[in-house]
């Protein structure tokens, strides 16, 4: 299936690449983009393989690193994935539920 990010998650993408560049390293921020381009392409061949999100009805949970998940929607008719958000998962799940309204 096609995987495509919503305009929040490049967002959130950005900020994520932008913080661990400034606060850490390349190498860092490299190995964080390849971990999350291999549960893109996880999620691509089963979409089903993460679990359905208790925090927010309709979407699946995956967890990229520890700190760090990533919400998605399956859309079976347009045989598409959409990546809701990349989410911190240090911040109040409150936030999450208002990233996703």
């Amino acid at each position: 299936m096609k995987v495509y990010l919503s305009e929040l998650a490049e967002s959130k993408l950005l900020k994520i690449s932008d913080y661990l560049l400034e606060n850490w390293d390349l190498k860092t921020r490299d190995k964080f983009i390849e971990k999350l381009s291999e549960k893109i392409k996880q999620i691509s061949i089963q979409p089903q393989s993460c679990p359905k999100s208790s925090e927010v009805k309709g979407l699946y949970k995956c967890v990229v690193t520890k700190q760090t998940t990533l919400y998605y929607r399956i859309s079976i008719e347009l045989r598409e994935i959409e990546v809701i958000t990349i989410f911190d998962t240090r911040q109040s799940p409150e936030n999450l539920k208002k990233d996703i309204k």
